[in-house]
């Protein structure tokens, strides 16, 4: 998975190369990382870092679910996360595509794992209403407001192309 993390507007490509238990090997931009990392609570990470520790708090903005505020002791910082899904939106506005919060589709392809609604269901904000895994990796596509489904056009399971619209909300 790779993900662009903006701090102190520095952006930053990372990517993570494989996970045993706790233990991250993680590449940031060209270098790489073995991390040890221990979730203390709902909102709370220790880091073991090249033999130095870290506590830091990660919490997820209220208005922005991609944006972090983050306290490690010395600073607060601010991070915004791209990952996939951002980019793919990003690329389509630069290219003059009209982003329809109504239609979730995905742009790669892949096998549709779990749906989480029914055609006529309400569906808040932030909920997750399905599940895609394309090249190992699992995502989740979101509803971006309050919303009912009209029209699930695939089924759990399904091979799904690249765009291919899989669920019309309204």
């Amino acid at each position: 998975m790779k993900l662009d993390i903006n701090i102190f507007d520095e952006n930053r490509r990372v990517e993570m190369l494989s996970q045993s238990c706790n233990n991250l090997v993680i590449k940031v931009n060209d270098k790489i990382y073995n991390v040890d990392v221990k979730q203390t609570s709902s909102f709370e990470y220790s880091l073991l870092l090249a033999q130095n520790s870290y506590n830091i708090e990660l919490a997820a903005t209220e208005n922005n679910p991609k944006k972090y505020f983050i306290n490690h002791g010395i600073d607060n910082l601010t991070a915004t996360v791209t990952d996939c899904q951002s980019r793919y939106a990003q690329t389509r506005a630069v290219f003059g595509h009209t982003d329809n919060k109504n239609l979730i589709q995905t742009p790669m392809p892949g096998k549709v794992i779990k749906i989480f609604f029914n055609e006529g269901d309400k569906v808040k904000a932030g909920e997750t209403v399905i599940i895609v895994e394309a090249m190992k990796m699992q995502s989740e596509y979101k509803s971006s407001d309050d919303k009912t489904v009209k029209k699930i056009l695939v089924k759990e399971g399904d091979t799904i192309e690249s765009n291919q619209p899989l669920v019309i909300l309204e």
